[in-house]
This record gives C-alpha cells, sequence and structure tokens, in this order.
C-alpha cells in the first residue's frame, strides 16, 4: 500500500491545481487519484466534427483573478488564448434580449418596458416588504411578478426541477435590488445600467477546447498521477482509501474534490454526519452536439420557454474559431429522445442550493478537517464553483496546508 503525506482524490481543476501547487512549493509526497482515463474533470473536452466541444457545458476562464490567470498561464501561455467580452443571451417572445434581464428591459419594445417597469415597482424589495424565506415567493420579491414568471421561475424549473421551494435563497442574496429608478433610466437611455454578471470577460484558447489546459496540467504531474481508479471505500481512522480491485492508499492528509454521494462507505464517519450527507442533492445533465450554425453573435443563450427541453446554448462557432455547430444542455429528467447525434452525460453536474446545505456541509467540512480530511471545490465542498474560483481555492488551499 503506498503512503503520501498528500493523497488527492479527483484530477478536475481542484485536484490538479492543488497537485500542481505542492509540486512548485516543493512538495513531493503527493498522489493524485482519477477514475477517468484523462484529467480536467467537467472541463473535459472532445473532438466533435473535427473541433472541440467541452463535455461539462460551458466552461471559460474568467479574468477576475489574476492569481489564477498567472497560474494556469503558466502551464498554457497567455498567448494560447483569445479573450471575449461576454455575449449572453435570452430567448424571448421571438427574439433574444441581453443577459441579465432586469438589465436589458430597454431592448424591448416600448409597450412591454412599461409592464415590466410597472411590474419592478410593485416588487417587494422596491415596496419595502419584508424578505420571504422561500425561494418561489423570493424570486417574486426580488424581481417582481412579470421576470419572475418569464423568466427566473421557467428558467430555474427547467435547470433544477419542478419544486424549486427545496432551494434556499442563500446562494442568491448577491443579486442586487432591481431599481426601478435605474431601469427607468436604462430604458430612457438605451443602455443597461448595474455590475456585469460573472464571465463579463473571459479567455477560451485559441486552438483547443478548454480541457487543453488541465491536459497539460496532468503532463506536468504525470510521474503523481493514478488514471482509470475509482474510490469506494473512506477509512477515516486509518487515513486509507480503498478504490476498485481493492488497492488501497494511504495518505496523512486526504484532499477530496469527488462527490460525497460516491462513496460507498465512510468507515469511521458519525452516523448524524453520514445521515446528513444522504440528504445532499445534484442535478444531471445532458450535453448535446448540433451541427449548422446559429445567426447570432452570442456565445451563450439562456431558453426559459418550457416547449424546449434544453435551457442553455453554447454557440461553439463566436469563442472556437473555425468551428461548426452549437451544444446544447438539457437536465437530465429533460432528455428527449436520442436524435443520432453526440450526447454525453455528467451525472454529477450542478450541486443543488437546498435549504439545508449550509448547515449539512458546515458539519461535514468540520468534522472531515478534524480528521485532517479537506473538501476541495465543486464537489468537495458541494458548491456551483466555476473554475477560476476552483483554482484559487485549491492554491489558498496548498498554501495553507504547506505552511
Amino acid at each position: 500500500m503506498e503512503k503520501v503525506k498528500y493523497l488527492i482524490l479527483g484530477a478536475g481543476p481542484a485536484g490538479l491545481s492543488f497537485a500542481n501547487c505542492l509540486k512548485q512549493r516543493g512538495e513531493e509526497s503527493f498522489l493524485l487519484l482519477e477514475k477517468e482515463k484523462e484529467a480536467g474533470g467537467l472541463c473535459r473536452s472532445m473532438d466533435v466534427d473535427g473541433f472541440p466541444l467541452d463535455i461539462g457545458g460551458g466552461h471559460f476562464l474568467d479574468v477576475r483573478r489574476p492569481e489564477v490567470t498567472r497560474f494556469l498561464f503558466g502551464f498554457m501561455p497567455r498567448e494560447e488564448w483569445d479573450k471575449y467580452e461576454r455575449d449572453s443571451r435570452i430567448s424571448f417572445d421571438g427574439g433574444y434580449i441581453g443577459h441579465p434581464f432586469e438589465a436589458n428591459i430597454w431592448q424591448m419594445d416600448s409597450g412591454k418596458q412599461k409592464e415590466y417597469l410597472e411590474s419592478i415597482a410593485e416588487s417587494g424589495c422596491n415596496r419595502g416588504e419584508r424578505k420571504p424565506e422561500g425561494f418561489v415567493d423570493w424570486i417574486y420579491w426580488k424581481l417582481g411578478k412579470r421576470i419572475a414568471e418569464d423568466y427566473m421561475l421557467p428558467y430555474n424549473e427547467k435547470m433544477f426541477g419542478d419544486d424549486l421551494n427545496r432551494l434556499g435563497t442563500y446562494w442568491l442574496e448577491k443579486l442586487p435590488d432591481v431599481s426601478y429608478e435605474e431601469t427607468k433610466k436604462s430604458c430612457e437611455e438605451r443602455h443597461a445600467y448595474g455590475s456585469q454578471p460573472g464571465h463579463a470577460e473571459f479567455y477560451y484558447p485559441r486552438k483547443y477546447g478548454y480541457g487543453e489546459v488541465w491536459l497539460r496540467m496532468q503532463e506536468a504531474v504525470k510521474e503523481k498521477i493514478v488514471l482509470n481508479t475509482s474510490v469506494k471505500k473512506l477509512d477515516v481512522w486509518n487515513h486509507k482509501v480503498i478504490c476498485a480491485g481493492q488497492t488501497a492508499y494511504e495518505g496523512e492528509r486526504i484532499i477530496t474534490t469527488v462527490p460525497w454521494a460516491e462513496w460507498e462507505e465512510i468507515a469511521g464517519m458519525p452516523e448524524e454526519i453520514r445521515q446528513d450527507m444522504k440528504k445532499l442533492k445534484y442535478s444531471s445533465t445532458q450535453i448535446e452536439y448540433c451541427p449548422g450554425r446559429l445567426d447570432t453573435k452570442a456565445h451563450w443563450i439562456y431558453y426559459p420557454e418550457k416547449g424546449i427541453s434544453y435551457h442553455r446554448v453554447l454557440v461553439r462557432h463566436n469563442f472556437c474559431p473555425g468551428a461548426p455547430g452549437y451544444w446544447t444542455e438539457t437536465n437530465k429528467e429533460r432528455i428527449e429522445p436520442d436524435a443520432g447525434r453526440f450526447r454525453y452525460m455528467n451525472e454529477y453536474a450542478y450541486p443543488l442550493n437546498t435549504i439545508e446545505k449550509p448547515r449539512i456541509m458546515k458539519s461535514l467540512l468540520r468534522w472531515a478537517e478534524e480528521n485532517r480530511i479537506y473538501g476541495l471545490g465543486r464537489w468537495g465542498e458541494h458548491e456551483h464553483y466555476n473554475s477560476d474560483l476552483v483554482v484559487e481555492l485549491a492554491l489558498k488551499l496548498a498554501g495553507r496546508l504547506g505552511d
């Protein structure tokens, strides 16, 4: 049984960043286990129709974290990336408007602008009403009846399922109040007001899919990575991980980036935490390639219409030069019959921000760290993190544990 100082589970962006940071700090006693035949996790890419397609949906490198971009450019230099200003849109009323919806009402005809402005003026947050606790009521309170019913609620139902009230509202608190005055001013001056959403500017590889940077990070630690190895059992008492085939590895510190639901057994976990862990929820999505071109300059488009199975389209030919086609993202529960095109199912796509999740994860991660086990990244922390934030968290954890 191999023993190392750091045993890292999962070679997605979190595990790869942690491992490479350790190497750069001079640490040699670490091992990275990955169940797939190559690294990258949800950010892997495959060649489809002669060009790269990101099998985990749309992933882009946000420009907002200079430390992260410097770190990743060490594996894939800046000159190998193109930089874009985000163009994301929402399918609406037979056409498209810019995203976010509330900032782009000015793009509608004057009659609809008036209707939406009146609805915003009547929203609970603009009338000083008490903030509700339920997700659906909170959306009405925050955005007004029209935006809630025409976009936000149907879109979230398509993405996360029909029972939206199982979700908490804590993850939406960062959304600013929709100001009636600012929205009215944007309609008068015909441009958006307010803060930009994430990925307002982003990098995407010039010649490859987003998965290329993670393959290069895999190459940098190739002697410290074991592929095609699924973890099955975690022995907390002996700091041991047992994989398929009964191969065992031991680590003084275990960094896990895999979904907690993946474990068949965690020996040494208190029963209360075990039962809580079973309550963690997630959604699964299918990526499907569609040939041809869309007549749009958008990088991605959101579709709230219930009659359309998918909730998002990634327009590959607008950020991957020369590439044909686009791909759709569809919740597993809404998949239509196979049309014979390339499909990829991501069983673990999005952690669900259920009402109980903050309490569960606080208790779970505190117990784990007390036992020198560290949850990291989208699945280790059960948070809907983008890849740039995951890299930042990995660098911070490697620094904290290495000091």
